[in-house]
């Protein structure tokens, strides 16, 4: 259980370094909001990432072990870049910045994969529930550094030292990797003599032979649609926050621990709901929260700029982040355990990374459009076109997750 909570934390570190430190940075160095929205489309390797995860599990360094070696070489390689790209000017040198986002966001993706396919590894059956719990809520806490203490630090020291001192932080999952982590043994052994092909074929073959084409298609679809409206909402939140007028402390003081207890509770919440509605009618209820809670971004949206930031905006800000980390919290218990729950055990790290790839893909892939959306109708419109992105997704669930149906 203790190396769950490491292994959400090193999974969450660099992916809010991209999502809310950068945006800052970017915008602290009068970046416009168009490039920054294009920015974050350094993020797709996240939507992606089922494409190299066969290989991981098919080829690997001998000196740790199938698992621990990836992880240490992710690691090592994201803490170095973490801090490097601190060194180059987004201005002069924004090819160069969004190149090492985009490497950071690769190697992020890469130790997400293979601290899925370990956690299910060492993790017995009933164990998963716990053990995936703490990996989550540690994952939210990781949030803490990059969008909170990180920039508050900001109002006191240069960017660069921000930097380093976050990417410090990657040495508690190298600490994990070293001396907690012990290298599972695989439940059966891999046949490397198999044409090099059937590592990406048979783990997709099984999973359209048991679902059916339609049906298959139909599931996939709804990975990509069900959190599209509520992840495309999300894609530029610290970036709207900035532009409302809320500064660094802001975001760090009430944003930040707002986001995390709101997202942690309603997690733990949304488990219990699970146990008594199942996992369909969990999918139905929690996805109507979600389009709600979009609707608080609009609210705020409404008010424009703030000039001067009193007790009352701040109050403001705290409900609709709070609204919408619930939101966030009771959608991704029961989207993960949907996810899960279609899963063989035999080809988990394949199967995962490509149900949690589609469902990254509206915020990682499609987010880099959210900063031309934003310039040519404002955040207002910008927010009411999010709230009917997540309209389709919840008709996927009439013939994906039907609300009698028992699951």
């Amino acid at each position: 259980m203790l190396i769950c909570v490491f292994t959400g934390f090193s999974s969450g570190l660099p992916l809010f370094v991209l999502s809310q430190m950068l945006p800052v940075w970017l915008t602290d160095k009068q970046l416009s909001v168009e490039l920054i929205g294009a920015v974050t489309g350094v993020m797709l390797p996240y939507g992606l990432k089922f494409l190299w995860a066969p290989l991981l599990d098919r080829y690997f360094p001998s000196f740790l072990g199938r698992r621990r070696s990836w992880l240490l070489i992710s690691q090592v390689i994201l803490l170095i870049l973490l801090y490097v790209i601190s060194l180059f000017d987004p201005i002069s040198q924004l090819s160069i910045v969004a190149n090492i986002a985009l490497l950071i966001a690769f190697f992020s993706a890469t130790q997400d994969i293979v601290l899925d396919a370990y956690r299910r590894e060492i993790l017995s059956d009933h164990e998963l529930g716990l053990g995936n719990t703490l990996h989550i809520n540690a994952y939210r806490i990781a949030g803490l550094i990059p969008g909170g203490l990180s920039l508050y630090l900001a109002t006191l020291y240069p960017w660069e030292t921000v930097f380093l001192w976050t990417a410090l932080c990657m040495l508690a999952g190298i600490f994990m990797t070293l001396f907690l982590a012990k290298e599972p043994k695989p439940d059966s052994p891999k046949n490397n003599s198999q044409p090099f092909y059937q590592t990406f074929w048979i783990p997709l073959q099984e999973f359209f032979q048991r679902k059916g084409i339609a049906q298959a298609i139909g599931f996939l679809l709804f990975l990509f649609l069900y959190k599209f409206g509520d992840s495309f909402a999300t894609t530029l939140q610290t970036k709207f926050i900035y532009d409302m007028g809320f500064g660094k402390e802001d975001i760090a003081l009430v944003v930040k621990t707002t986001s995390l207890w709101a997202g942690i509770l309603s997690g733990l919440a949304g488990g219990v709901i699970m146990l008594k509605l199942g996992i369909n009618r969990a999918l139905w209820l929690f996805g109507f929260v979600q389009m709600i809670t979009i609707g608080g971004f609009i609210w705020l949206a409404n008010f424009g700029h703030f000039d001067y930031i009193t007790s009352a905006e701040l109050w403001k800000l705290g409900v609709v982040i709070a609204a919408e980390y619930v939101g966030v919290g009771l959608g991704t218990a029961a989207f993960v355990a949907f996810m899960a729950c279609e899963t063989n055990p035999l080809y988990t790290a394949t199967q995962l990374a490509l149900f949690t790839s589609l469902s990254a893909l509206p915020s990682k892939g499609l987010g880099m459009l959210s900063g031309y959306v934003v310039s040519a109708v404002g955040y207002y419109d910008y927010f009411w076109i999010c709230l009917f992105l997540a309209i389709p997704g919840m008709i996927c669930l009439f013939w994906v997750a039907p609300w009698n149906a028992k699951q």
